[in-house]
């Protein structure tokens, strides 16, 4: 593996970092995304327990901000829970845009690498023929060493690129696709409680356990 990296010439050295940075990324966004981390099932519930029996105060409504980022967007509700239904909604909307952006953290950066690692491998290719020509130009083609290690840097950098922009594609595909659907579930859980501070119907919990 060593062989390869050195064969590849320069251009291994920010692939190298590229791939470093992308798999911190993967990792750390694999362990943030977790839907218990997110959006909590059990919210809604505590939520609705402490309407009914008046406990909502400021301690707890700091301790649900606290929670997940479903927390801080049924805290912007809770804390709103006196005003008109617009109101409410305004402020649950505002802080779920916000939560939104946190959310994406860092998937710019993964596209980013998945978009320009195959540059980098394309420029790498075009270093390692122009040594190649270069060396055509001087010595001709009898020396078949040298005429190897060009095309060998060309061939192994396009490699690398490709090996590590496929990946990254798909992990910001997939992170995407997952973001989305924490953003539609917390916006469900964010109509709920609208609904339950505003009396449109009764909460039942049973049926947010079943889910």
């Amino acid at each position: 593996m060593l062989e390869f990296f050195i064969a590849g010439g320069w251009i291994m050295y920010p692939l190298f970092i590229s791939v470093a940075i992308a798999t911190a990324i993967v990792v750390e966004r694999f362990w943030s995304l977790q839907t218990k981390r997110i959006s909590p099932p059990e919210l809604i519930t505590q939520i609705w327990q402490w309407l009914r029996y008046d406990q909502v105060d400021d301690h707890r409504i700091e301790s649900m901000r606290n929670n997940s980022p479903l927390g801080q967007i049924l805290a912007a509700g809770l804390v709103n829970r006196d005003c008109s239904r617009q109101v409410t909604r305004e402020a649950i909307e505002d802080v779920g845009r916000h939560v939104t952006v946190e959310l994406e953290r860092n998937l710019n950066t993964l596209g980013t690498i998945a978009a320009i690692a195959p540059l980098m491998g394309l420029l790498g290719t075009v270093i390692g023929m122009i040594k190649v020509f270069a060396v055509i130009t001087t010595e001709g083609v009898g020396n078949p060493e040298t005429l190897a290690g060009g095309i060998s840097e060309a061939l192994l950098t396009t490699a690398a690129g490709l090996l590590i922009a496929i990946p990254s594609v798909i992990f910001y595909r997939f992170f995407r696709g997952k973001i989305s659907k924490l953003v539609v579930d917390m916006e469900e859980k964010a109509m709920k409680l609208i609904e339950i501070l505003h009396g449109d119907r009764q909460f039942d919990p049973d049926d947010e356990n079943n889910k």
